[in-house]
């Protein structure tokens, strides 16, 4: 996700830094002890780029540092050596949430969709995305979005449900894409939005809240929210290791205690991010919990 301006909200005089007494590594530990919900797949290493082919192999070896802590994994394309991600997950005993990328190439969207096809029909697919923030880059028009998801709606196997993912604004925006969905998929980031940290799970809880009341009772998932460790701020929000620790211990914990689906953003650091697709600058290198090395930031309790 890229820099969002003209929403921000404030919940000013909200103060939730006093959440918890209890020492960060052991709430870390209490998390631990179940499963956290989900966690965005950060399939690139080094070197690699959205367009590079991935192997299986470096697949699994990530999967296997995710799955002992995490019961969903999201993956963002079904092409490119991304299908791999799905398969690898439902071998280890994942489930699955995975997007069909799709933008302004035409070709690429078919490849996209009808792979997202082929997966769920094996099995491989829990929930299905199909697209990720087009309407907010305006790469589609809401007409050719709705178009696609009626076609994988149709195609899709009947236990399998559908969604949409983009900023919880877009499903207030946009009630034609709402009641298109299955299930409701809404990224949620304060940090984007220049909130402070003291407030920004106040903030996050709020964005969610706002989805639910125009979901009409379907079911709403967080496919998004972190917090970077590094590279710069953002209006007032100010990018930390100690920050990201405290995003992420507070948003899994209230996710945990309030039975919310989530999937956390993102598992490992990828260098990409910084002038890729994403163009983020510095601050897009650091939203993994583990880094570019495959290290937990926060702990060395993993």
């Amino acid at each position: 996700m890229g820099k969002r301006t003209g929403k921000h909200h404030y919940l000013i005089g909200q103060d939730n830094r006093s959440a918890s007494e209890l020492d960060l590594d052991t709430r870390l530990e209490l998390l631990l002890e179940e499963k956290m919900h989900g966690i965005s797949f950060s399939a690139y290493t080094k070197g690699q780029k959205p367009g590079d082919e991935l192997t299986r192999e470096q697949i699994e070896h990530r999967m296997a540092i995710l799955a002992p802590r995490f019961k969903w994994i999201r993956s963002f394309s079904t092409t490119q050596g991304n299908e791999h991600i799905p398969r690898v997950a439902k071998a280890m005993g994942l489930k699955t949430l995975v997007g069909a990328w799709l933008g302004e190439d035409a070709d690429k969207n078919r490849n996209e969709v009808d792979k997202l096809i082929e997966l769920a029909q094996a099995g491989a697919v829990d929930v299905a995305a199909v697209g990720n923030e087009v309407l907010y880059r305006d790469d589609l028009e809401e007409t050719e979005l709705l178009d696609f998801m009626a076609e994988v709606r149709e195609r899709l196997p009947s236990n399998v449900p559908m969604g949409y993912v983009d900023a919880y604004y877009e499903f207030e925006d946009r009630p034609q894409v709402t009641e298109a969905c299955d299930v409701l998929l809404t990224n949620c980031y304060p940090f984007w939005e220049g909130c402070a940290l003291p407030y920004a799970t106040l903030y996050m809880q709020d964005m969610y809240r706002r989805v639910q009341k125009v979901a009409n009772g379907k079911r709403v998932i967080i496919s998004e929210t972190g917090w970077p460790s590094s590279g710069g701020n953002f209006y007032g929000a100010e990018s930390s290791l100690q920050g990201a620790y405290l995003y992420f211990l507070k948003a899994m914990e209230w996710a945990t205690e309030d039975n919310v689906e989530m999937f956390y953003f993102a598992s490992f650091d990828e260098e990409w991010k910084v002038s890729g697709e994403a163009g983020e600058g510095d601050v897009g290198a650091h939203w993994g919990l583990w880094d570019e090395n495959e290290k937990f930031k926060y702990s060395n309790l993993l």
